[in-house]
């Protein structure tokens, strides 16, 4: 019988129909395309055995002047600096009392009630303890003079904790835990915690239960926003941002055992923003510039957060914000949008999204300082995470589309836009994120799924902006960092509930376990315009397995044979054969008007069939023959 060579357009397309698209592919998950081939994406690594609290959404890398390579990480609920592995807090602390916690315990119970007065917490806040004594039983000084997440507010003066030793084991009081913790007790309260879920609004409801007065609206706050970090570089120093929250700086040369501080608060400080939607440096001006910042009224800033106003410092002094003849520092606010959603530095450029539109910042220095540029109106930045450079320019995400800017804004062609955003869950789009895998030429942009029922993201696109091409798949991460300082792509993740930073395209596994899930599956296929039926009897596979250097192992994967007799039809799975690199063909047998081919490496192979290797396409050969039109 005749071999017939099967080629196939790059990209998946979910634009046509099934059998409209004949040629292509419609399907798949953990594959790209590269020079035209399907092959399975890289692996992933945890960079560190060490774990984060809270989803890390923000991810910076830079090195400093002594060549210390740091990355920092800013997640729900702290910020932490990396430095070879480890995480160092350097949560800002918000507020510390003296001499006043006390604690009462309740027999059989694990649970602490603190008292504070004015302490300002919400849930998920953590405080450290010093100077207290036991309670005079199981709850000891060594059990309270430690580091606490806060786990219920319970009153402006009052919340909970869950006692444990200095190995993390929970405690429980007995009957002689009638103290109260003596009256010296120190408290020390981090940053407020912010929201690992986003709120559409600022009314009511948004916030701790019992915060503020009933009926009435709360300000757009670090506490009742998703909690989204920026970050940036001023010199050595590192300048931080939790959305709608303070700014802090990090100073190098003190070390990763510090915290930061609130630049507001710095001794030389004048009338730096209390607030903050995100902060950017100026590279080649030296301005600290912050993208939505709360208005100097009557000589101070005024507390309440302005989302369209945009700030900046003096020149050389991220201290001065008060503008004068003398300096360069000033404001201006944009019109197109009701809130600034983000800001990305380009070539020469800093591009500012609100929610419709686009703008370019340029330096032109004094008296005016900076000058704003309209670009676009109608594709606004879904998220504040949501664009990314590249060699080529800027890529991004609005609420209905993809886009490409380079002095103009243009929409990508997409093959599964409709794909995409009629999954996509909008009560969670601001989650959404993109970034750059330039070992690929690619562009990742991560959503949340309605069809995967969650409210975290676990979905993706990729856009190959070299080839035109695009792919999509499943995978829960929350941040991404392109390769630069460090050698490989950064992204945020969770490992049976435990939150990690990975290092992608490295090695062929999902960290120390088998790839799961990998797969590509084709558009019906069928020949002579389907007037006859088709006899698939054997597949001739060409395709090229990568070792892992150093493993023993027993690469597969599986080639699975649908049918149908009628494009309507609910596809019908015939036949699946294994193939190995020893493989010369693959048995087949389907008789039916369209076929399907589909390869894959997941649960039906063996787990040693599955780690420690990529597989790549080339092209497949199927013996085929008409078989008759009944």
């Amino acid at each position: 019988m005749p071999l017939s060579k099967l080629n196939f357009k790059p990209g998946i397309n979910k634009e046509e129909t099934d059998y409209s698209n004949e040629g292509g592919w419609v399907d798949g998950d953990k594959i790209r395309f590269r020079k035209g081939r399907v092959e399975k994406i890289g692996g992933w690594e945890k960079l560190s055995p060490d774990t984060l609290v809270g989803s890390a959404r923000a991810l910076h890398s830079w090195i400093s002047l002594g060549g210390n390579k740091y990355l920092g990480i800013g997640t729900t609920n702290k910020y932490y600096i990396e430095e070879g592995g480890a995480y160092n807090d350097i949560t800002p602390i918000r507020k510390t009392t003296t001499n006043s916690a006390t604690f009462a315990a309740t027999n059989g119970s694990s649970t602490l009630t603190v008292t504070d007065s004015a302490h300002g917490a919400v849930n998920g806040d953590f405080v450290t303890f010093s100077s207290a004594v036991s309670l005079g039983g199981n709850i000891t000084a060594a059990v309270i003079n430690q580091e606490y997440q806060i786990t219920l507010v319970t009153g402006t003066n009052t919340y909970e904790i869950t006692a444990k030793d200095t190995s993390g084991v929970t405690v429980t009081a007995n009957a002689s835990d009638s103290g109260n913790g003596g009256s010296s007790t120190d408290a020390v309260y981090l940053l407020n915690s912010g929201l690992d879920v986003f709120v559409p609004s600022t009314g009511w409801g948004v916030g701790a239960w019992g915060a503020g007065s009933w009926g009435s609206a709360t300000e757009l706050s670090d506490t009742n926003n998703l909690r989204l970090w920026t970050h940036d570089n001023y010199g050595e120093d590192l300048i931080i941002n939790p959305r709608a929250g303070g700014i802090f700086r990090w100073i190098e040369n003190d070390g990763v055992s510090t915290r930061a501080v609130n630049l507001a608060t710095t001794s030389g400080a004048n009338l730096v923003p209390t607030k903050a939607l995100q902060v950017i440096t100026s590279e080649t001006d030296r301005h600290l510039i912050v993208l939505g910042a709360d208005p100097i009224s009557s000589g101070s800033r005024s507390g309440v957060l302005d989302p369209m106003l945009i700030a900046f410092s003096d020149q050389e002094n991220p201290l001065e914000f008060e503008p004068l003849a003398t300096n360069t520092a000033g404001s201006l606010r944009l019109s197109s949008g009701s809130a600034i959603v983000g800001g990305l530095k380009a070539r020469q450029e800093v591009l500012i999204w609100t929610d419709t539109s686009l703008y370019s910042m340029n330096f032109i220095g004094p008296p005016l300082t900076f000058a704003v540029n309209l670009i676009n109106e109608g594709a606004g930045l879904i998220g504040p995470k949501a664009a990314t450079n590249s060699p080529r320019g800027v890529y991004y995400m609005s609420k209905k589309g993809f886009y490409f800017y380079n002095g103009s804004v243009q929409k990508l062609p997409c093959s599964v836009q409709d794909y995409v955003f009629s999954d996509l869950d909008d009560t969670q789009a601001f989650k959404c994120f993109a970034g750059l895998n330039e070992e690929f030429s690619e562009i990742w942009f991560f959503y949340p799924s309605v069809t995967d029922n969650e409210t975290e993201i676990s979905r993706y696109a990729i856009y190959n902006y070299e080839e035109d091409s695009w792919s999509i798949g499943t995978l829960e991460r929350y941040s991404w960092l392109a390769a630069g300082v460090l050698d490989k792509p950064l992204a945020a993740g969770e490992e049976s509930s435990t939150k990690r930073i990975y290092e992608h395209e490295k090695g062929f596994n999902d960290d120390e376990s088998a790839m799961d899930g990998v797969f590509v599956e084709s558009a019906d296929i069928d020949i002579a315009d389907g007037d006859r039926f088709v006899f698939l009897k054997r597949i001739l596979p060409d395709i090229l397995f990568v070792n892992q250097i150093g493993t023993s192992q027993s690469p597969a994967i599986n080639v699975v044979v649908k049918r149908r007799d009628f494009n309507n039809q609910t596809l019908a799975t015939d036949s699946t054969t294994q193939i190995t690199p020893s493989s010369t063909f693959g048995s087949l047998r389907s008789r039916a008007r369209q076929f399907v081919l589909r390869f894959e490496s997941d649960d039906d192979n063996a787990v040693n069939d599955r780690k420690n290797y990529k597989w790549r396409l080339g092209s497949t050969r199927v013996e085929i023959q008409p078989s008759g039109r009944r």
